[in-house]
């Protein structure tokens, strides 16, 4: 059982990997398509970079070893902005299939985060 929760760790945090890390360069790099798929939420363009920016670096937090409570960090910022950004469609009457996306992902921060091994985890001193 381990070895199947140890692969469904890499195969759900690489496939969250890769979306959060791509669309967080995007949005560093102030891609036009992202920039325009900001425009109906009514955010500044400096906010998209600032989470672009986070974003890769909540990616980098995970993937490296080590650094077990910037892991928890990260997470928890992974899943907060992909939860905001739902939200933010939703209170902006933006509601699409630009929410699916956010969904999914927020449901794969979840599920990387709670398949990840013991040595990623923090474990609770009794």
């Amino acid at each position: 059982m381990e070895k199947r929760k140890l692969t469904w760790y890499w195969i759900i945090t690489a496939i969250l990997s890769f979306c959060i890390f791509s669309g967080g360069l995007a949005q560093a790099m102030q891609v036009k398509g992202v920039v325009q798929g900001f425009k109906p939420l009514g955010y500044p363009n400096y906010f998209i970079s600032i989470i672009g920016v986070w974003k890769v670096l909540g990616i980098i937090a995970i993937l490296i070893p080590k650094f077990k409570l910037l892991k928890e960090w990260a997470y928890a910022g992974i899943f907060f902005v992909m939860t905001g950004a739902v939200i933010s469609h939703i209170a902006s009457n933006d509601v699409s299939v630009q929410i699916i996306a956010p969904v999914l992902l927020a449901v794969f921060t979840v599920l990387s985060w709670y398949l990840r091994p013991a040595d990623r985890k923090i474990i609770p001193v009794n």
